[in-house]
């Protein structure tokens, strides 16, 4: 039977380039792992390519879970200082190594109903996630569900949720020179995204106050020819009800089209006695796996790091979130 270097699996996880829709190398190098450690392993195909995987003995109880993709650009690892460094190191590969040894530490216990679920697709959709929801777990549910994020190694009692949205603004082309003739989608478009700041966004006396980044934006086709057509993507982090959002929206904005990407709503999380917890303004894969139990959310790193060019975790946080995680499972398990 395999065993675990922490540090070392993590680093192998991250010098794999996984941004979200490339996750097949990193699916056979995490799957192998599991195998070798003694766990069923069973694949939920997501698409032609690109699956999740659910490892476990006996049907689980708790079922630890993160997410197998990053976002680009790749970044290998490194170690400096104590910190681990690379894309994933906190955002979730890092927090994956934490939760199989975990796990691994559990199992040589004697206790055997805590799973593993490693979703792809997380940072663009949800695609794993959606898949997972549709898929009953082996044998009686799970009664709890532990997410991995980078919270701190805190439990988190609540997360915003999204509203991702793109504006479509149309005009009418012409050549520069005539201006007065035709009609500039990227002035609608710059209007619409200014009314934006004007709009009284919903709050939340735990989560604050509704807030939005404009993304993406593109137009046009050449500095000489008036833009018939321009768009943006919007990312809303939601407090409470996103058709409120919506109406605000519709009611602030006019002469573009709107169209709703993705919506993920807030999570109210189960927290337990004994752990620091906290609020968090990103959102996770948690709104889509209700069927996988009672959801909890921590693990290892900072956010506000994650998605960076200087993405990293101290080496301790990692290992006391295996301690945490074993905790925690015993704890919902009442074995203690």
């Amino acid at each position: 039977m395999d065993s675990i270097d922490l540090v070392s699996f993590a680093r192998s996880l991250i010098d794999i380039d996984s941004t979200t829709g490339r996750e097949p190398a990193v699916v056979r190098v995490v799957e192998e792992r599991l195998r070798r450690l003694g766990f069923r392993v069973d694949r939920q195909r997501v698409d032609p390519e690109r699956d999740n995987l659910l490892a476990y003995d006996e049907p689980p109880s708790v079922v630890f879970s993160t997410h197998m993709d990053c976002v680009p650009p790749h970044i290998a690892s490194a170690e400096r200082d104590g910190w681990l460094f690379g894309r994933g190191s906190c955002d979730a590969k890092g927090i994956l190594a934490a939760q199989v040894a975990a796990a691994v530490r559990l199992r040589r216990s004697g206790i055997r109903t805590v799973g593993l679920l490693f979703v792809v697709g997380e940072e663009r959709g949800s695609d794993g996630a959606q898949v997972a929801a549709r898929l009953a777990p082996p044998g009686a549910e799970p009664r709890y569900l532990v997410d991995g994020e980078p919270t701190e190694n805190k439990l988190v009692a609540a997360t915003r949720g999204i509203l991702r949205l793109k504006l479509v603004a149309r005009g009418r082309a012409m050549h520069s020179s005539f201006p007065e003739l035709g009609e500039s989608a990227i002035e609608k478009l710059v209007d619409a995204v200014t009314a934006l700041r004007r709009i009284e966004w919903q709050s939340d006396p735990e989560l604050g106050v509704t807030h939005y980044t404009v993304g993406v934006m593109s137009g046009g086709v050449a500095p000489n020819v008036v833009p018939a057509y321009a768009e943006a993507e919007i990312l809303i982090r939601t407090v409470g009800d996103a058709s409120l959002v919506r109406t605000a929206i519709r009611q602030s904005l006019s002469g573009i089209a709107v169209e709703e990407l993705i919506e993920v709503p807030p999570v109210r999380f189960t927290v337990v006695d004994g752990f620091e917890t906290a609020t968090f303004p990103f959102t996770t894969d948690v709104p889509f796996l209700r069927g996988w139990g009672r959801p909890l959310l921590m693990g290892p790193g900072d956010p506000r790091v994650a998605h960076t060019d200087e993405e990293r975790v101290p080496i301790t946080e990692l290992h006391r979130a295996v301690d945490l995680y074993e905790r925690l499972a015993r704890r919902l398990l009442g074995i203690e």
